[in-house]
């Protein structure tokens, strides 16, 4: 696993190394500017290349990536691209910009799609297929290591122990679930401290949503049963479940338990009720990820649903960026290839096109499951009308998506038309604050495009700064803007990227406005149109009045749209800053003095915390009662009794 320059290349590279370029043939400028571009360019390389499989990658004269790909032989691919005739016009542009290329070795073609996928999350080339919202889906996680297990949404690294059943395909599709499985199961959600505290029932005992087991309503041996019939279900296994939920309902009833058999029968309900608002349901599929594709107008929309257990536990979107013209099996390809890069596939992937090296794919991906993981592409019977109906999810949505974007862009003209801007804005960023009289202060900024809403693009700025007196909203934006366009000067200097906004929408008015375009001034950034939307007359919503740097203000008709576009930039971010704020303060409220404890984690604090009931017990105990606590090493509690008793 070698460059070729011999040293070692993809152990680095799929660890996320940032440092390739030392690992590669890596041309200085003075070659780069000698040598021709194009095909003549690419041709230049045949010469010190093998036929070892491997990844390359196109740069323009810039040094900046135009395209990763990766090659069973590296010669053949390149020798390919030499060709002066028979590319699609994508590939064309691409060759013809091409001003020099690097190259990475691999033993295996799998390790080289590996390597791929892992390059093209770093460097986001044009003419790459990208996965724009690559965000993990949440779990139900049944947690183990506790006498009376917790049911509970999990989302990110699976680093707790416990059964986890999923990907749902949306936050409120697991809560949903969790819900009715509440109904049916009766298992707590509650966190082992507030369970080692209980003294008496909570509301969701009242409600008929859990058995109490916090204090002793029901034996370890029933609730153990009771965790056996939820995984069951979960794992697709309900029949059994309700014919057991039946048969004890009716031997209640024949016993004269009318209450205790009016219980099961909600139970019964609230099981009928969530396999009901799976959806669709598949006899013959267990568990697969169902993927189609559609493309319009040079533009993609990639439907999953999710099939676990035999259940549809919903569906999600995708609006891959198509790398200028790609085909559908090279979209596909790259989706799948980014998609599982951080998400474990199933065991079957059912697709609505096939793609170049479906096999390849599939060992990849069972490389990185650990498992068998199959790739499909159905053409009969159920697992085919699964696809379809992905399909027509796909092209529905990219219709909706379509049209929307259509309104969008008209919206934008009007926007520039209204404020005397240049060109319709491609971005725009939207900034608002939110605290309480100065505490916990959250500075938020919110990026909208043609595309509508940029939610990946989202920002929430903690406000550091120890010398602004409390509610000073404009220190605030300073430091939020000071933070946010010093990295951007760091980062992009020559603003060849797409963060860059082209307009800046402040909620204020003529002192916000003023401020701002001083703050731009002081970073050399004077060339961002500010706009500054102010609550007008008795503050009513519709009288909004508009502010510009060293113009007057002004307002736009009542119904013009435009007003109503900008009245929506402005909420969203003021529901972002709002809901940052809200974050922040509840987690405040969870502080305790334990947190500033160095060695301290969250599941030493848990333990701690579950140990002795509260933070304040904590500070009481002795050094061998923390010593007792699980987790704790004898230096740690003599850390911990230190920071407490150190004054005494």
């Amino acid at each position: 696993m070698f460059g070729l320059d011999g040293r070692p290349g993809i152990v680095a590279a799929m660890a996320g190394n940032h440092d390739l370029d030392e690992m590669t043939m890596n041309p200085t400028e003075a070659e780069a500017a000698r040598r021709p571009q194009g095909h003549a360019c690419i041709q230049s390389y045949l010469a010190t290349l093998d036929n070892s499989p491997g990844v390359y990658r196109m740069l323009d004269a810039q040094a900046r990536v135009l395209y990763v790909g990766k090659a069973r032989s590296l010669r053949k691919r390149v020798a390919n691209y030499a060709k002066p005739s028979g590319h699609s016009p994508r590939i064309a542009r691409m060759i013809s910009e091409t001003a020099s290329m690097m190259f990475l070795t691999t033993r295996t073609e799998t390790e080289a799609l590996l390597l791929e996928q892992n390059l093209i999350k770093q460097l986001k080339p044009r003419y790459n297929v990208l996965l724009r919202d690559d965000k993990s889906f949440p779990n139900i996680l049944i947690t183990t290591g506790h006498l009376f297990p917790q049911i509970t949404k999990h989302r990110g690294a699976k680093s707790e122990k416990g059964a986890y059943f999923g990907p749902f395909a949306s936050a409120g599709a697991v809560n949903r679930t969790l819900n009715q499985l509440q109904k049916v199961f009766l298992l707590r959600n509650c966190s082992d401290s507030v369970f080692d505290s209980r003294t008496r029932p909570c509301l969701l005992f009242q409600i008929k949503r859990c058995s109490a087991p916090c204090v002793g309503r029901i034996s370890a041996a029933e609730y153990a049963r009771a965790v056996r019939d939820a995984e069951r279900f979960l794992q697709g296994r309900t029949t059994g479940v309700q014919e057991a939920l039946a048969t004890e309902m009716a031997a209640a009833s024949d016993a004269m338990e009318f209450e205790r058999a009016a219980a099961l029968r909600d139970r019964i309900r609230a099981l009928t009720q969530v396999q009901s608002v799976q959806g669709i349901n598949p006899r013959g599929v267990a568990e697969a990820d169902v993927i189609a594709l559609h493309m319009e107008g040079g533009q993609a929309c990639v439907q999953v649903f999710f099939i676990r257990a035999n259940q549809n536990w919903g569906n999600r979107d995708y609006y891959p960026k198509t790398g200028s013209g790609a085909e559908a099996a090279e979209v596909l390809r790259g989706f799948l290839g980014q998609f599982y890069e951080n998400k474990d596939p199933p065991r079957l992937i059912l697709l609505s096109d096939d793609i170049e090296d479906r096999d390849l794919m599939a060992e990849a991906l069972s490389e990185r499951a650990g498992r068998k993981v199959e790739i499909a592409v159905p053409q009969r019977g159920e697992k085919a009308d699964l696809v379809a109906g992905a399909a027509r999810n796909a092209r529905e949505s990219l219709a909706r998506r379509l049209s929307e974007s259509v309104a969008q862009g008209k919206l934008l003209a009007g926007l520039a038309e209204a404020f005397g801007l240049d060109s319709p804005p491609a971005r725009i960023e939207i900034y608002d604050n939110s605290h309480i009289q100065g505490t916990n202060a959250v500075g938020a900024m919110v990026v909208a495009g043609p595309e509508g809403f940029v939610k990946s693009q989202y920002r929430k700025f903690n406000i550091r700064g120890t010398d602004l007196t409390p509610g000073d909203d404009f220190g605030m934006m300073r430091e939020v803007l000071t933070r946010r366009f010093q990295r951007l000067l760091r980062e992009d200097p020559d603003r060849e990227g797409e963060t860059w906004p082209d307009l800046l929408l402040i909620d204020g008015g003529a002192g916000q406005v003023g401020a701002v375009a001083q703050i731009m001034a002081d970073l050399g950034v004077e060339d961002i149109p500010v706009l500054g939307v102010a609550k007008g007359i008795d503050r009513d919503a519709g009288k909004e009045e508009f502010h510009r740097p060293g113009q007057r203000p002004f307002a736009l008709k009542h119904n013009d749209p435009v007003l109503y576009f900008v009245q929506r930039l402005r909420d969203e971010a003021h529901r972002f800053a709002i809901g940052a704020h809200r974050q922040k303060r509840a987690k405040a409220v969870g502080a305790t003095p334990l947190d500033d404890i160095p060695g301290v984690g969250a599941t030493r604090k848990r333990a701690l915390l579950a140990h002795f009931g509260s933070a304040k017990a904590v500070a009481r105990a002795g050094l061998a009662d923390l010593k007792a606590v699980d987790g704790v090493s004898e230096s740690l509690a003599q850390r911990i009794h230190d920071f407490f008793h150190a004054g005494g």
